[in-house]
């Protein structure tokens, strides 16, 4: 900063000791668990169940692409065209619903703040996984009326994820901890993730291996819940809207001026 912008700067020795002192914890220290533990509860359970109902939304997709009239019957073509067919409709729904998402968030993360865009994503996927669950049967039969809700509940919720939780549990824990810990504090939230996608894809999945309607019915209530639970846990949260990086993980405690840690001088 002192060659770009050709002036001299000098740290104020006493400033930086308090600054310092007051952030010397480890990481899993009582200091630690008392300003930050239930922040790591909660990056590390909601990013664990949103992967867990996100990846498991691919359990109707061989209901929904036909109803959408986006794939072939399996009897018509061979394995490459059925392939190709569900590749275009995945490519489609991510074009029509998750990729809105991520740019509803862009343009309203600084406007509605993280906390409520992941509170709001969490409750609507909830929302959409229990109509769908709840009235799978009708939604899923080209003959209904109904088919063209299931597409739109469908895609709903992979907007509302992106728009939401599937977004914000990777910005938060950005944001929420001390730089020191940062990186492993949004380790570990990662690590959760993960387990939380072992378990849609492979737990929930064997569940539904049969493709009976009641254990799709069950599995996508299932999601419902699991989603507000996620919801509840988002509140462990702290708002981040208009704060400093700072003031979001408490490293400017102890500081009376925590904004002049470096003193600036400049020649007339």
């Amino acid at each position: 900063m002192g060659r770009v912008l050709d002036i001299e700067l000098d740290e104020e020795q006493e400033k930086i000791a308090k600054f310092k002192s007051a952030n010397e914890y480890r990481l899993f220290s009582k200091q630690f668990a008392k300003r930050h533990g239930l922040h790591l509860i909660g990056t590390m359970s909601t990013w664990y169940l949103l992967d867990i109902a996100f990846y498991s939304q691919n359990l109707i997709q061989k209901d929904i692409y036909p109803v959408m009239h986006l794939t072939r019957k399996p009897e018509n073509v061979n394995a490459l065209e059925e392939v190709f067919d569900t590749s275009k409709a995945m490519f489609i729904v991510a074009l029509l619903g998750t990729f809105p998402g991520y740019w509803f968030t862009v343009f309203f993360i600084e406007k509605i703040g993280r906390f409520m865009i992941q509170l709001i994503g969490f409750f609507m996927m909830s929302a959409f996984m229990f109509v769908i669950g709840v009235k799978y049967d009708e939604l899923k039969s080209p003959e209904q009326h109904e088919s063209w809700l299931f597409a739109i509940l469908y895609s709903l919720t992979f907007f509302f994820a992106n728009f939401g939780p599937n977004s914000m549990t990777f910005v938060l824990p950005a944001e929420l901890f001390p730089t020191r810990v940062r990186s492993t504090c949004h380790a570990l939230s990662a690590a959760a993730g993960k387990a939380g996608a072992i378990i849609g894809a492979f737990g929930v999945q064997s569940y539904t291996l049969d493709g009976e309607p009641k254990q799709i019915q069950g599995a996508m209530m299932l999601m419902a819940f699991t989603n507000m639970i996620g919801f509840c846990c988002t509140f462990l949260l702290e708002v981040t809207k208009g704060k400093s990086l700072e003031e979001i993980s408490g490293e400017d405690s102890g500081l009376a001026d925590p904004g002049q840690v470096i003193n600036i001088k400049t020649e007339e």
